[in-house]
């Protein structure tokens, strides 16, 4: 228990740093209108695609089990956000096709 909060004391300003981002996100994707919803869609997929790509290239250099496993997890997490936003993305678009009679 000693090491975690040694960890949180020493780290203090990230962490702090990481819940402001969070929330700072959830307020900013809350106020997005539908009609951008696909396009940021389709950005957040490429920018998952790199972080995929640094994922698999942190895995070829792990050393530990440890970060193996936070690395399978990355890749994982990470493809299926991907996959996820490709289907939305679709759905979205699909609302905009003209329908066959």
């Amino acid at each position: 228990m000693e090491k975690v909060l040694a960890f949180f004391l020493e780290n203090r300003e990230a962490i702090f740093l990481v819940i402001l981002s969070i929330f700072l996100g959830i307020e900013v994707i809350s106020h997005v209108p539908a009609i951008l919803h696909t396009p940021l869609m389709s950005g957040a997929n490429a920018i998952h695609g790199v972080v995929i790509i640094g994922a698999i290239i942190v895995m070829g250099h792990a050393e530990t089990l440890g970060s193996m496993i936070l690395g399978f997890l990355a890749v994982v997490l990470g493809t299926l956000n991907v996959v996820g936003g490709f289907v939305v993305t679709d759905r979205m678009l699909e609302m905009f096709r003209k329908k066959k009679k």
